[in-house]
């Protein structure tokens, strides 16, 4: 599903090339349940960002669906990004000048969907987050945990394969951060395959498989079957 080989992520300046990502090979099966977990400042997020196609790596290979996606332009990785990949965000990322109906239509919109199509689709990810009677409150209504479900519904809607959840459950208090757990687990019963990045313990638990990341690079793939996946990923 994804596959990461000898990945790169350089920042540069006029005096100084600092690297986010340096050497870093991972490989998340069909399927999978992944939790990536390090410290602040360990290159977590850029390795998301670079899953989601929001990034481009310096080096080394990216394939997803066995397609090298390393280097594609814009409109390429924006097509497979919307087609493909769904996000969940520690800050929502919502639209505050749209109701919760149109925060979930924006990306259904830019696929050229047909409007019944995206209603029905829109009404069933809501119904399954438990916010169809919200449809026309804006996201300054929403509590916090109502604003992650409308951000894991707008992901739900448009069925993705691969999900990325950023720290979801964050900002969320702990009967909140339960409910969207519960959420994120269905999606992944349905069959997505999801990486999520998260800080709690108790969380990463819950995954198949836990990858720590530290400065920049995988040091503890979770099992030795994944250690050898990896190892097979660096050797291609």
């Amino acid at each position: 599903m994804l596959k990461m080989a000898r990945l790169s992520k350089a920042f540069r300046t006029e005096v100084v090339e600092t690297f986010a990502l340096r050497d870093f090979s991972i490989h998340v099966r069909e399927g999978e349940f992944v939790a990536v977990t390090g410290p602040s400042g360990s290159g977590k997020t850029t390795f998301l960002n670079i899953a989601g196609l929001l990034e481009t790596p310096t080096g080394g290979t990216y394939e997803l669906d066995s397609q090298d996606v390393s280097r594609l332009g814009d409109d390429a990785r924006s097509r497979i990004r919307n087609e493909k990949i769904g996000f969940i965000f520690q800050a929502f990322n919502l639209i505050p000048d749209l109701n919760v109906f149109d925060n979930v239509d924006v990306p259904l919109r830019y696929r050229g969907m047909k409007g019944s199509e995206r209603k029905r689709r829109i009404e069933d990810a809501l119904a399954r987050v438990g916010l169809s009677a919200r449809t026309k409150h804006y996201p300054a209504e929403l509590s916090g945990g109502q604003q992650q479900r409308v951000a894991i519904a707008r992901a739900l809607a448009g069925s993705p394969r691969l999900l990325l959840a950023d720290e979801p459950t964050g900002n969320l208090d702990t009967q909140m951060a339960r409910a969207v757990m519960e959420l994120v687990e269905e999606i992944h019963r349905d069959g997505a395959t999801i990486v999520m990045v998260t800080h709690d313990p108790e969380l990463a638990a819950r995954a198949q498989r836990n990858v720590h990341i530290v400065d920049g690079q995988v040091v503890d793939l979770g099992d030795p079957e994944a250690r050898l996946t990896a190892a097979s990923a660096v050797q291609a």
